[in-house]
């Protein structure tokens, strides 16, 4: 439940409330005047959805709140009412996000701006409700932007960024955010929530125009092309996600004007990286225990610093390139696996490595894995791979294993 900290401020200040993250999102939603919210109960993405219900119920968000039978049914409802021009959300968590793949792949083509959020939930068998990665990127090829959040107040900002980024005429494509289950999704922070006032200046209406699907603009949906023209439509897709990186910056500088808020930076937070000489890099709510361990290290004269990506797709290769290359030596720690991949190494370092090709300078990058299922990634765990990262920057080169930390022997 969202318990306020402040009395009722006056009209166009923020009010603070002490809030999950799947609260903030469903405060953006709010704001946002969500049409059509599709729901299907799995943890732990269901308290977005229960978040929502009450905002209907209590009479603070008029909108179309439809309960399906199962995921695949959730996000076709979504699908089909964002082609006649509604605003939609939907999600999913782990193996509910992967029921729903048939959906998730045909939307991008299809020019649907929905916005998602996953709740990032290991994927079954073994069953967890704990957090990994690998949920969402099952779309990270497939035409989806992903950006992952790691407090309550980015989950309530991205969410409004995403709906004008995805819902830009040059994208039309749809959008998930990532919120590590139970860290995120349950755990609740004091988080700033703007005036209606603020979010209409930012948030313009969802607006169709040509592609609108209506008796009176009769339109082709989901032909079946076969040679004709699925490679044009491919690239079409294509350069509507190069043209998302323009539209993300914008978004980002527009947000500060209005908010008085957003990181200069909307690709990636930098934490201590000035002089670093080891920088890590993650994902998601792994930047709190990484962070501790760098003050602890800082405090030992060791100078290491973090990048936590914020968005995966599109993704910020010229700008992360710089960043990376200023250090002595790079720990990718990822909360995800690539089974069978280059070097076995989670997606995180694989594509890092992709992108570090080219560098005219390639400091030693290692790859870990850890906390997977939910497991708590521990200092200890940072301290071990930070270690290691100072022994391939003094070898000058790194070791071709993937390091898996934090694993029972």
């Amino acid at each position: 439940m969202a318990v306020a900290t402040k009395a009722a401020p006056a009209a166009a200040e923020d009010k603070e409330l002490l809030i999950s993250g799947s609260e903030a999102v469903a405060e953006a939603l709010t704001l946002a005047d969500l049409d059509v919210v599709t729901a299907y109960p799995i943890r732990p993405y269901d308290t977005v959805m229960q978040a929502i219900a009450k905002k209907i119920a209590n009479g603070q968000l008029v909108a179309e709140y439809i309960v399906a039978e199962g995921e695949h049914s959730q996000f076709e409802i979504v699908k089909h009412a964002s082609t006649v021009g509604a605003r939609v959300f939907c999600g999913s968590s782990g193996v509910g996000w992967a029921y729903a793949m048939e959906c998730l792949v045909v939307t991008p083509p299809l020019r649907v701006p929905m916005v998602c959020l996953v709740g990032n939930r290991a994927l079954d068998d073994p069953g967890a409700f704990g957090v990994e990665h690998n949920d969402a990127l099952f779309v990270r090829d497939l035409g989806w932007m992903l950006c992952w959040i790691d407090s309550s107040q980015e989950a309530l900002d991205t969410t409004l960024i995403a709906y004008r980024v995805a819902e830009d005429r040059r994208i039309f494509l749809p959008c998930a955010i990532s919120a590590d289950g139970a860290f995120l999704t349950h755990s609740q922070a004091l988080t700033l929530v703007p005036p209606k006032e603020k979010v209409d200046t930012f948030l313009p209406r969802y607006n169709r125009g040509d592609l609108l699907l209506h008796p009176d603009n009769p339109i082709t949906v989901a032909p079946q092309a076969n040679e004709d023209w699925v490679i044009e439509i491919r690239r079409q897709n294509d350069e509507a996600m190069k043209r998302a990186s323009t539209v993300i910056e914008e978004a980002y500088a527009d947000f500060r004007r209005v908010f008085g808020r957003a990181p200069d930076n909307p690709w990636f937070e930098e934490y201590m990286t000035q002089d670093a000489e080891v920088v890590l890099v993650g994902m998601g709510t792994i930047s709190l225990p990484i962070k501790v361990a760098i003050r602890e290290m800082r405090a030992k004269g060791k100078k290491v610093g973090l990048v936590r990506l914020r968005w995966f797709r599109p993704f910020p290769t010229e700008k992360l390139v710089a960043a990376l290359s200023k250090a002595q030596a790079i720990g990718v720690i990822d909360r995800d696996y690539s089974m069978g991949s280059p070097f076995m190494s989670g997606v995180v370092a694989n594509e890092i490595r992709a992108a570090m090709y080219n560098a005219d300078r390639r400091p030693p990058l290692l790859s870990f894995i850890s906390g997977l299922g939910g497991r708590e990634v521990t200092l200890e765990d940072v301290y071990k791979a930070t270690e290691m990262c100072y022994g391939a920057a003094k070898a000058g080169r790194s070791d071709a294993k993937t390091h898996w930390l934090g694993v029972r022997d």
